[in-house]
């Protein structure tokens, strides 16, 4: 199935406000810097690019996914291809420099997957990181440096040049990360809870009863609703509706996927079982929170 997911839409509409400065090469870096450029939706919606957010003024509040997260300036926020994002509250003296990169080129940065997957679990964890001064200095430097190469029009090798600044870009992001307090030692409740959230935003699409997980994790099923229900204050069945239904609204919000179409991207048997599925856990039926 040929899926149509609509990323943050910052190309193509930017380029049509003439007051915004935008530099890009082909369809894989975009950089520029203005106030009003990141849209408060009250929904939902998915992103297939990656964007680096230096927040030099204001704040910004919302969900990733379906941890929430609070941004007050200065710090960077980074956002991963395949994020369901919902921004719920942004300062009207928010401003920021944006660098955006297509899945393709970030993977490029760090090709070896060993080496890519602890630093993309690290901002998953903390896609928001507070900078001193210092820090944010080094970032705007960075982002001086981009935004020149970008638009060093006939230079050849600028796509090389911007992938070589980016790596530097991303270890000194690293960098900063291992900085952050880690959470005190979990306890084994914790960590079961831990893996079975994990197992949950991998498997939510084809697996929605708790006892694939339970198995999974050679617990009952009772018990792992219990030690979930006690740990997060939500059912082991309350997360995997979360996990289907998040997907659900980004993809009847940021996709011309019919519902039909979205109802088997999901594995429903059907179009009217998705239907109340969604209508039991939401309270609308797909068709009415698509019209919202």
């Amino acid at each position: 199935m040929q899926k149509e997911i609509t990323p943050l839409t910052w190309q193509s509409d930017l380029k049509n406000k003439i007051n915004f400065d935008i530099q890009t090469i082909d369809d894989d870096f975009l950089i520029f810097d203005n106030v009003k450029v990141l849209p408060a939706f009250a929904y939902p919606f998915k992103i297939d690019v990656t964007n680096f957010i230096i927040c030099t003024k204001g704040e910004t509040r919302g969900k990733i996914g379906l941890h929430s997260y609070h941004s007050v300036a200065p710090c960077m926020i980074t956002l991963l291809a395949g994020e369901i994002l919902q921004h719920e509250y942004i300062s009207d003296d928010f401003e920021g420099l944006f660098i955006t990169m297509s899945k393709r080129l970030t993977d490029s940065l760090l090709p070896d997957i060993q080496e890519r997957l602890p630093i993309a679990l690290s901002v998953r964890q903390n896609p928001s990181i507070p900078l001193i001064e210092t820090d944010l200095n080094l970032l705007k430097t960075y982002y001086a440096m981009l935004k020149a190469v970008v638009g060093m029009t006939e230079n050849p090798h600028r796509k090389d040049i911007v992938r070589h600044l980016m790596i530097a870009f991303y270890y000194h992001s690293n960098s900063w990360l291992r900085k952050i307090p880690q959470n005190p030692q979990p306890t084994k409740q914790d960590e079961t809870v831990n893996q079975f959230l994990q197992l949950a935003e991998k498997h939510y699409k084809t697996e929605r009863q708790v006892g694939f997980y339970a198995e999974k994790l050679q617990i009952t099923p009772k018990y792992l609703s219990q030690i979930t229900k006690q740990a997060s204050g939500k059912s082991a069945n309350d997360w995997i509706d979360e996990y289907v239904i998040l997907e659900a609204k980004a993809l009847l919000k940021s996709s011309r996927l019919t519902i039909q179409q979205i109802a088997e991207e999901l594995n429903f048997a059907d179009q009217s079982i998705f239907g109340k599925y969604f209508k039991r856990v939401e309270g609308v039926s797909p068709k009415e929170y698509r019209r919202k």
